[in-house]
Order: structure tokens, then sequence, then C-alpha cells
């Protein structure tokens, strides 16, 4: 019995003595694993995707198309084609219309969401439109324009543009908050500027701190917090009323997109190099990380049903690059990633 005690022991004094082990055994997981990988046709890259909650529909922007996803079935089950270089996706789901931006002809392609026909073409007075939103309280679609350094306006109802909005940087992701806001980070200055929704005007340009080259935006539309995650690795928590930075939270490498979920409370980042980090609000109002889940390298970007707590991940298998080239897709390899709590 003596010698049983002691090993015990020494066993006791290696982990509690050993950092390594003892970080370890403190990690708590978050519940989330991959449900599913939802295979796709097509061997182009991808930018953005978006979930139409309530209809349970996934929009994946894919090279020159966007491909539809029941996201029950997880089968692809319509089309948008005949774009160049698509990047963003946003839907006006009480005009049955939806908005797609294309980079390479500077256009936002208008379409049926019932259809899927495409309805017009806008010509962007801006150049390499990239991110999307349609804002429900101004009835007005936003364009991020990253390479001329400001946003389009369109009248969803009339599908003309009404305004051009000058910024002092490159604005990269863009929220809305429902009630004439529009936040967007501005990548190369680190720092968001705040949109009046009905007037156009610039209200605001806020400090993001510590947080360098801001990609992927979210916000607690409850809590009034926006969530940055930038590239040097953290995930800025900003006060979206004051614009004071609450707290900062480290997230993994190559981070592209992020997304909230009102309803358990949880704030996630999508990074490049192969993990999505998901960040929690404790009741202390301290946010802090759960963990950083393996998913896919260059999964970068993520959206999430708010209704089924799903979150969706666009990917693929690369080849290895020859000397001075650059990794290419393996043909037949791309996929979505769902990825579910238990």
């Amino acid at each position: 019995m003596k010698e049983y005690m002691r090993i015990l022991f020494f066993i006791y004094v290696f982990i509690c003595g050993n950092p390594l082990l003892s970080v370890h055994a403190q990690e708590v997981s978050s519940g989330y694993r991959i449900l599913n990988k939802i295979h796709l046709e097509g061997n182009e890259k991808w930018d953005y995707l978006f979930s139409d909650d309530a209809a349970k529909r996934l929009y994946v922007s894919h090279g020159n198309m966007v491909q539809v996803v029941d996201e029950e079935k997880g089968t692809e089950i319509g089309r948008i084609t005949g774009l160049d270089g698509v990047h963003g996706i946003a839907i006006a789901h009480d005009l049955n219309k939806g908005y797609i931006t294309t980079k390479n002809d500077n256009a936002v392609t208008v379409f049926d969401i019932k259809t899927f026909k495409v309805s017009k073409k806008i010509e962007i007075p801006g150049k390499s439109p990239d991110a999307i939103l349609f804002d429900s309280f101004s009835q007005k679609v936003f364009v991020c324009n990253g390479h001329s350094n400001n946003a389009s306006v369109i009248d969803a109802k009339t599908d003309e543009i009404v305004a051009t909005i000058s910024l002092i940087g490159n604005p990269e992701f863009s929220v809305a908050d429902g009630k004439g806001k529009i936040f967007v980070n501005l990548e190369d200055k680190g720092k968001v500027a705040v949109i009046n929704s009905t007037s156009f005007k610039v209200e605001n340009v806020w400090s993001l701190g510590e947080g360098k080259e801001p990609t992927g935006l979210a916000l607690d539309n409850d809590k009034h917090r926006l969530f940055s995650v930038c590239a040097n690795n953290l995930m800025v928590v900003l006060d979206a009323e004051s614009g004071n930075v609450i707290t900062t939270v480290p997230i993994g490498n190559k981070p592209d997109g992020a997304a909230f979920d009102p309803g358990l409370k949880l704030a996630f980042s999508s990074n490049g190099e192969g993990t999505m980090t998901i960040v929690k609000e404790g009741a202390d109002g301290k946010y802090t990380v759960l963990e950083n889940l393996p998913t896919q390298k260059s999964a970068k970007t993520i959206a999430v049903n708010k209704l089924t707590h799903h979150a969706y991940l666009p990917s693929a298998n690369f080849e290895t690059p020859k000397e001075g080239g650059k990794p290419t897709v393996v043909p037949g390899s791309f996929f979505v990633l769902e990825i579910a709590p238990e």
C-alpha cells in the first residue's frame, strides 16, 4: 500500500509541476464539432458566404458563381451564374432580392431569391466592390469598395445608386445595427467608421487600439459590442455606442471572418490557419476563449445561422505548389464545413 501511495504521489507531482500538462488539463471543450462537409462543384476560389436564417439557405461565393445550399439537406438547390469574380452576397428578404458584388467588373448583380434569375447589373462608381450588406432600417444596400476607399449606396426599392460615401481608409467588412448605424472596418487604418444609414454621413471613426489590419466584423446588438478580428491575432471588443475598446482576446492566425450568435452569446473568428476561435462572454462581462476548434486550412470566412446555431466555413484542399508558385485547388475538393454545438 505504501508503494502504491508513493507512485500516486509522484504522478501528482509530475502533472501539477509540469506547466504544459497543467494548461492542457484546464482546457474546456466548447461543445462544437464538425457535423458535415457539404461538397460543391467547381474549382475556383471563394470569399464570403451568407446564411438566410429563416429560409435556411446558404449563399456561397465561388469564383464566377454563387451556389445556393439547402442548409437542412446539405445540398445545392440553385446557382447564380455569369458573374465575374464574386466576393459578397446580401439578401433583402422582404423585397425578394439578392445582391452580389463582383470585383473584376466593378459591379453588383441583383437577383430574385425565389427563382435565382438575374434582374439587373449595377455598375459601381468605385473600385473592387467587396463586402456588401442590406440595411433593413434604411432599405439601402451598402457596398464596400476596397480600392477606392469609399462605399456605394443602392436604393433596394429602385436598384439605383443614390450616394457615394468617402472613407479615410480601405473598407473591408461592415455590419448594421438595424437602427440606422453601419459599422465598417478600415483595414489599412486599424479603425472602425460609423455611418448614418439615412444621411450617409460618417459620424465617427474609432480606433481599434492594439488591433492591426482588421478584417471580419460582428455585432452583439443587445450588449452593443463590436467584435473586430485583426491580422495580429487579436479580436478587439469595442463599445458600439462610445467607441471605447472594452478588451482584446487572442485568436488564431490569418483571421478573415467574424460572426456572433446572439442566442448563445458566442463570438467567432474564422482563421485561415485552420481553426475557428470561439469566444464567450461570462456573467462578469469578461470575454474568454472557449476553444480554437480545428477546421481546415484556408477556411477563413464564416456565416452563422442564428436560429439553428450552425456555422458554415468554405474551404478546399490545395496542391503543393512548385518552387515560386502559388497553391492551386485540388479539382473536386471544394466544400463547406458545417459546424454545430453538440
